[in-house]
């Protein structure tokens, strides 16, 4: 009894964590809202971390890139689509710059690994920058071009600067994903402790309330 209990209140515990989340999505002015679409390994991952940024409104999983209108996330793992895993973020302008959104994606994931991210491999698990301005697209551009001369990384970055063309939301089930379950196996094995680095080295982009 004393263990249902405990699972009870644990499993309400996300729930509200959630709700406040979902809530926060709807708090932005929308003169200021812009869209950011990446894609760079897994996007529970990249979705976890996002979720977490101090003017970000809301994070969708999808898939962008590819040639099958709306994919399926089984074709898109079957490597027949040339879709990738992405995101696409809604973030306040105002509060956080499109550079600033980069040079936190360039931290997160390996950009000079092509087609893979640690023991994910295949082209939808590849780095990718779907522009929607041509602003959006220098940005991008001169982010890879200072970090390549900076040798932040051994290698080049191979990272794809492309204009987006259409944005499928990934299935519910995908959405949220570490919010709902952050003690499924896959979170605790591999995003949590990427949250846990991102959160130390970024304290001063993080929402109020998200603990170091």
């Amino acid at each position: 009894m004393v263990h249902a209990s405990g699972k009870l209140l644990f499993n309400l515990a996300n729930r509200i964590e959630l709700l406040f989340k979902l809530l926060e999505d709807t708090a932005m002015d929308d003169h200021n809202a812009e869209l950011a679409t990446l894609a760079g390994g897994c996007f529970w991952c990249l979705e976890a971390v996002y979720q977490q940024v101090h003017g970000v409104a809301q994070v969708v999983s999808g898939y962008s890139g590819g040639h099958v209108d709306q994919p399926t996330y089984q074709q898109v793992c079957s490597e027949t689509t040339g879709h990738a895993e992405a995101v696409q973020i809604t973030f306040d302008s105002q509060m956080i710059l499109y550079r600033e959104i980069l040079d936190i994606f360039f931290t997160i994931h390996d950009p000079t690994t092509l087609n893979r991210q640690g023991y994910d491999v295949g082209s939808s698990y590849r780095s990718v920058i779907f522009y929607h301005t041509p602003e959006q697209q220098i940005a991008a551009e001169e982010a890879i071009a200072e970090l390549n001369e900076a040798h932040t990384w051994s290698g080049l970055i191979v990272t794809e600067v492309t204009p987006l063309a259409t944005f499928y939301p990934a299935e519910d089930y995908h959405q949220q994903f570490y919010l709902k379950d952050k003690y499924q196996p896959y979170c605790q094995a591999v995003i949590s402790p990427k949250l846990a680095k991102f959160r130390k080295g970024h304290v001063e982009k993080l929402k109020p309330g998200v603990s170091i």
